[in-house]
């Protein structure tokens, strides 16, 4: 079964790499846009400024928000000590994308990237208009462009949030899918294994109690009745040979599954002959049928023989029964099947009955039937009975 894969987090050094780069970005950046916007380069200024901003950042994934709020500071005693005449919010552009990108639980980081940056434009329109001694048409020109750019870097920084979630969500449901799928798999599994342990009991089962009876009847009449005998080896030739056509066809399902299988299945239209092959001197069995048998949708048919195997051959096992009765009707929405004998009831609960009894319940269920397995009540014997619907079936 594929697995999700699941990207392993970044290594240190790597993330160690990507932080340097970005300081060393930043440095350049702000001596880039000082000179390009007409600002003064000067080394107690611009460059000290610079390089405090750089190396603040090899900090913002530990500690975001001080970052910027020492970021904002530098910018803040730079420009009012006259050092630099660069612009408020640009210079710290990383670190206000650092914190608003921040999606950590529990770290508001986007609400408080924007407070930040609306107290320092704030402050830079006061000092501009009292302190700085620029023209207001150019301050506030300058102001309005800082706004902007403040403005779109919260809006890349909640995107780029915004899509951080988005992935983790989709790995989410990925890796619940894939749960899911092998819960599924899983189950579909333990049903198959299920159907394959009915099918290999009721046929090994059945196969073993009847040539068992075929050969006890052929050795006792052997020097008596050398043809009884024969017709008893041939019988038991049969249930071998039919038993032998299940289990091939059960193993070609396993080899080839989603085939058909060679060799027609077991169904209601063979119980007949499956009574025959049951009869002994020791056990009568009567069948009663009604309906067209041959007519039954195949898994219900199929269950239908192997209701009957199952609690003949529990008969001839268990009980001791001279006489049992089987009977199947086909009709009004359901196919009803019932087995009774005159044996002795099991010693134990048909709950804990074995194998057999709860194979037969399991069918029965999964087809949306009723089952019940127990004593007369009334006497000794044990009945079986199977009730399972077929919508719209009316023979």
């Amino acid at each position: 079964m594929a697995r999700l894969a699941v990207p392993a987090p970044a290594a240190p050094r790597a993330v160690r790499l990507v932080d340097g780069l970005l300081a060393a970005v930043t440095v350049v950046a702000v001596l880039a846009g000082t000179a390009r916007l007409g600002g003064r380069l000067d080394a107690a200024g611009a460059l000290p400024l610079a390089l405090w901003l750089g190396l603040l950042l090899l900090a913002h994934r530990r500690w975001p928000l001080a970052v910027l709020l020492l970021s904002v500071q530098a910018v803040v005693v730079f420009r009012t000590s006259g050092l630099t005449d660069a612009g408020w919010v640009w210079p710290v552009s990383a670190a206000y994308v650092a914190l608003a990108a921040d999606d950590r639980p529990g770290r508001p980081g986007l609400r408080w990237a924007a407070g930040v940056g609306l107290t320092e434009l704030a402050f830079a329109v006061t000092w501009e208009t009292t302190a700085g001694g620029a023209a207001p048409r150019e301050g506030l020109g300058s102001l309005g462009a800082e706004s902007l750019w403040l403005a779109v870097l919260l809006a890349a920084a909640a995107a780029y949030r915004n899509h951080l979630r988005w992935r983790a969500e989709l790995d989410t449901r990925l890796l619940r899918a894939v749960r899911e799928r092998d819960l599924e798999a899983g189950r579909r599994i333990a049903e198959a294994r299920l159907d394959i342990a009915r099918e290999l009991h009721d046929v090994v089962g059945h196969t073993l109690t009847v040539v068992g009876i075929q050969l006890r009847v052929a050795v006792e009449a052997l020097d008596d009745s050398p043809q009884e005998s024969r017709a008893a080896l041939t019988t038991a030739q049969q249930v071998r040979t039919q038993a032998v056509r299940d289990l091939r066809a059960l193993v070609h399902v396993l080899r080839a599954p989603g085939e058909t299988p060679e060799g027609p299945a077991a169904g209601a239209p063979e119980v007949a002959a499956l009574v025959d092959r049951m009869r002994s001197a020791e056990l009568d069995i009567r069948l009663e049928t009604s309906g067209d048998l041959a007519a039954v949708p195949a898994p219900v048919s199929l269950a239908v023989h192997r209701i009957v195997q199952e609690a003949l051959t529990n008969t001839v096992r268990h009980a001791g029964a001279s006489r049992a009765d089987v009977t199947v009707r086909c009709g009004r929405g359901r196919v009803e099947v019932r087995v009774t004998d005159d044996g002795r009831a099991p010693t134990e609960a048909p709950a804990a009955a074995g194998h057999g009894v709860r194979g037969m319940d399991e069918r029965v269920r999964a087809l949306g039937g009723d089952f019940s397995a127990g004593s007369h009540g009334r006497s000794e014997g044990w009945v079986v009975w199977a009730a399972i619907p077929v919508p719209g079936f009316r023979p």
